[in-house]
Order: structure tokens, then C-alpha cells, then sequence
């Protein structure tokens, strides 16, 4: 109900019909009443029956172009990245390998024979002291000069050098190389014939 000079509706679906005897015919709106909006008939659209599109998926098309183009990047640049990888550790290997024979015959030229030999792996001095080693490779003829070659890495590494002896003579020898488990250096272990 409205107070008197309210113009403030009734909610709707709330209209009292009209009193017997009121002289009201029937189906007649009551004063100040509310009249019910009746519901959409056929053929009413809503205002958005669909979400509004583009005229062209040209934006759309363009965007999965971009991301494609970016992944594309991305998997090149990986690849490109893990072969850098590959390519350094390769020649780190072989710098250290030839490194370990320079400084092997390096020592022998300079007679020193104890830093030879702690150049030497496990196995090579278990097999031979220091005095037996220091005894061998002062009997045999002194080197002048060498040249160290790049190592030949298959199942093991195997760096040739060639050494000039102060005799004159010349030989191309073929260092075999272990890596020390506990280090990660290279140690020469013998010859390879």
C-alpha cells in the first residue's frame, strides 16, 4: 500500500482487485495501482542475442601468426644454443687433453721427472715408483722439441705429438689420456702403438 500523495508503484503482480460492490467493473485497473507490464511477445530480441564479432579474422589471424613466429624462434635459438654447448665442451676437451701431453713432455724436456710423473695416471704409477720412472726416462734419448696434435676422442683419448729428439730423430707418439675420476683432469696413462 501507498501512503496518500505516494506515487511510488506497487511491486508488481500486486494489484488488488477490484471490491465486490464497489461499482468497479470487472478487469478494471484500481486507482493508484500498478498496471503489470506484460511479458515480450514473439519476434522481441534481446539487445546482444550474440557476442558482437569482428567483420574479418584478420587480428586474430595475425596474433597466431606472432606467437607462431615466436615459438619458432624459441626452438631455433634452443637448438642453436645446445649446439654452442656441444661445440665449447668439445674444444675444452681437446684444450685440456693437449695440454696435459704439453705439460708431460714439457717436464721431460726439462728433466723435470717428478712433475712428469704426477702428471701420470693411477694405474701408470702403480705400475712404476718414481725412482723406476726417473731411472726409464733418464736412459732415453732427450727431447729438443715437440709438436702436440689434435686428440682423437672415440672410446678413449688418444692426443699424438711429434717430438724431436737432441739425437736428431723424430717420432710421432700417441699419448692415450684418462680422465682422474676425482679431479675431472686429464692424466697421461701410457702409449698408443
Amino acid at each position: 500500500m501507498t501512503a496518500p500523495g505516494s506515487f511510488a508503484p506497487e511491486p508488481p503482480g500486486r494489484s488488488d482487485p477490484p471490491a465486490p460492490g464497489s461499482g468497479a467493473p470487472a478487469g478494471a485497473v484500481p486507482t493508484g495501482g500498478f498496471v503489470p507490464v506484460p511479458p515480450p511477445g514473439p519476434g522481441v530480441q534481446p539487445p546482444f542475442a550474440a557476442p558482437p564479432t569482428e567483420g574479418d579474422r584478420r587480428r586474430l589471424w595475425l596474433g597466431l601468426g606472432a606467437g607462431g613466429l615466436a615459438l619458432l624462434l624459441c626452438c631455433v635459438g634452443g637448438l642453436v644454443g645446445v649446439g654452442a654447448l656441444l661445440v665449447t665442451t668439445v674444444q675444452a676437451v681437446n684444450e685440456q687433453a693437449q695440454k696435459t701431453v704439453s705439460n708431460y713432455l714439457d717436464a721431460l724436456r726439462s728433466e723435470e721427472y717428478a712433475d712428469a710423473y704426477e702428471l701420470l695416471c693411477d694405474s701408470a704409477r702403480r705400475a712404476e715408483s718414481l725412482d723406476e720412472f726417473e731411472r726409464r726416462v733418464a736412459r732415453e734419448p732427450r727431447i729438443a722439441s715437440f709438436d702436440v696434435a689434435e686428440p682423437k676422442i672415440a672410446d678413449r683419448v688418444v692426443v699424438p705429438a711429434q717430438v724431436r729428439f737432441a739425437d736428431g730423430d723424430v717420432d710421432t707418439l700417441r699419448f692415450v689420456l684418462e680422465q682422474d675420476t676425482r679431479t675431472g683432469a686429464f692424466e697421461v696413462c701410457g702409449f698408443d702403438e
